[in-house]
């Protein structure tokens, strides 16, 4: 039999279950594809900086799967596309009897990937569906009374037990291929798009599997031991910058999670805190994966809690636009906003500040929220990134309390007490002292005027009131 692999959000050759599958299957050769759709980019707003990101992965993989002698055929597509037929003519093209590939649990995407396989089926050809993007699939974790988990906490034990309960190792590098004489030729992989620019360096973001495995085994030797003291801390190196090789698929959630538990002596929920607190995130991750299978409404820009659909948000252009440029009068905000738009990466800690002034402060709608970060972010994921706007909006699964508002100047205080993070991006307060910079328009309003610091956007507790109102009144 000879196979296609379809490359998605898996750009690696290195634990990749679809290929592996493939490769130990087919004994008459493996293809790769990939599909490039600017056209689906736009409409899901992907970030120009993400887009240039996988670019430069697609030239990586194409270089790794050289070394397989594995053929990778890039295919540009143009909007409107009839996408099953596309991939069973590729088939047909190839000479292949079976496509291989890993899921996506968008509504979109799976409602594509249905489709094709329905179509194969249906033209005797066969299709391997596999779960890759998590490390435990979406929809096998369910409670004793069968349903889908809602509650991050009890998902977490039924995760930690079902994954005790298997042998999860990652998938062998397959081994060189039967070399394939195709006639089939690849559209020539872009250096970027037009509608894609980016001014985000690229050196921020070194690409492949081999810098994602780098930068894994430097932050589990030097930092993850201490995650979860300094991962809150914005100006300290505390995190490991994963998210956009795991976004991408230049890493596997595998990988990551196996590398933390055997420096942790295979313990999941106990050992070293730093550790047990790191693997908890990468369940954070699994959980809002299984949450798209579990309410696909989320995919459709619609709250997980759906009462909350009611409620009537404020809007003001000139506040929007001043949140987006990081200029809200909010240092840590600002600073946050900032690092976004010239790095493509915020902090984690910052993502939930940032969010709840948004939603709580200025009460504005989450969705743009939402929307922005998706266009902005290289770590850019609609599950990761829904979950989190969802949580800081309390519209979400497991949220916060309506009633809980982040004070950014507290957040500051504490969580940049020295203003390095803030000075930064901020260098116009480099006139402040450390007790200073976190309010500087209350603190020295006149050197905050001279310097061109911008005055506070919104009263910190000016809605306070309306805000709990319009959610006390959607709950009633």
């Amino acid at each position: 039999m000879r196979g296609i692999v379809w490359f998605r959000e898996d750009l690696r050759t290195i634990d990749n279950k679809a290929l592996h599958h493939a490769a130990k299957q087919c004994d008459d050769g493996v293809i790769a594809i990939y599909l490039l759709d600017p056209a689906m980019w736009k409409k899901h707003d992907v970030a120009a900086c993400k887009v240039n990101f996988l670019l430069r992965g697609l030239a990586k993989l194409k270089e790794n799967l050289a070394k397989l002698t594995i053929h990778f055929i890039v295919v540009k597509i143009d909007e409107g596309a009839n996408i099953p037929e596309l991939i069973r003519g590729l088939l047909t093209d190839c000479k292949a009897q079976a496509l291989f590939f890993n899921r996506q649990y968008e509504y979109d995407e799976l409602s594509r990937d249905q489709a094709v396989q329905q179509l194969l089926a249906k033209n005797a050809l066969e299709s391997f569906a596999f779960d890759d993007k998590v490390i435990l699939a979406p929809g096998t974790i369910k409670n004793l009374q069968g349903q889908d988990y809602q509650i991050f906490t009890a998902y977490k034990q039924a995760w930690l037990k079902h994954f005790r309960e298997q042998t999860i190792k990652p998938y062998p590098t397959p081994k060189a291929q039967k070399f394939i004489e195709i006639a089939l030729k690849s559209y020539p992989i872009p250096e970027k798009l037009p509608g894609f620019e980016t001014t985000i360096d690229p050196d921020l973001w070194p690409i492949g599997q081999e810098a994602a495995l780098r930068r894994l085994h430097r932050f589990v030797d030097n930092s993850l031991f201490q995650y979860h003291e300094i991962r809150d801390f914005p100006a300290q190196d505390g995190t490991s910058k994963l998210s956009p090789y795991l976004a991408a698929g230049m890493i596997s959630p595998r990988q990551c999670f196996l590398s933390a538990l055997e420096v942790n002596n295979n313990e999941m929920d106990s050992g070293n805190q730093g550790a047990t607190t790191w693997l908890t995130e990468l369940i954070w991750r699994e959980f809002y994966q299984h949450i798209l299978i579990a309410a696909p409404r989320v995919s459709k820009h619609q709250a997980y809690q759906q009462n909350t659909d009611k409620i009537r948000w404020d809007f003001n252009k000139n506040q929007l636009q001043a949140w987006q440029e990081g200029q809200t009068g909010y240092p840590i905000i600002d600073a946050a906003m900032r690092q976004l738009n010239t790095t493509g990466w915020m902090h984690n800690r910052l993502r939930m500040v940032v969010a709840m002034f948004l939603t709580k402060n200025l009460f504005f709608d989450w969705r743009l929220g939402e929307k922005y970060f998706i266009s902005h972010l290289i770590d850019g994921d609609l599950a990761a990134n829904n979950g989190g706007w969802q949580w800081s909006a309390s519209t979400g699964t497991d949220s916060a309390p309506y009633f809980r508002i982040f004070n950014p100047v507290r957040q500051s205080e504490r969580f940049d007490p020295e203003g390095k993070f803030i000075l930064q991006y901020c260098p116009e307060l480099k006139g402040f002292d450390k007790k200073s910079i976190h309010d500087p328009h209350t603190s020295l309003p006149l050197i905050a005027e001279l310097q061109g610091y911008p005055y506070p956007i919104v009263a910190l507790r000016s809605k306070r009131e309306k805000v709990i109102a319009a959610y006390k009144k959607v709950s009633a």
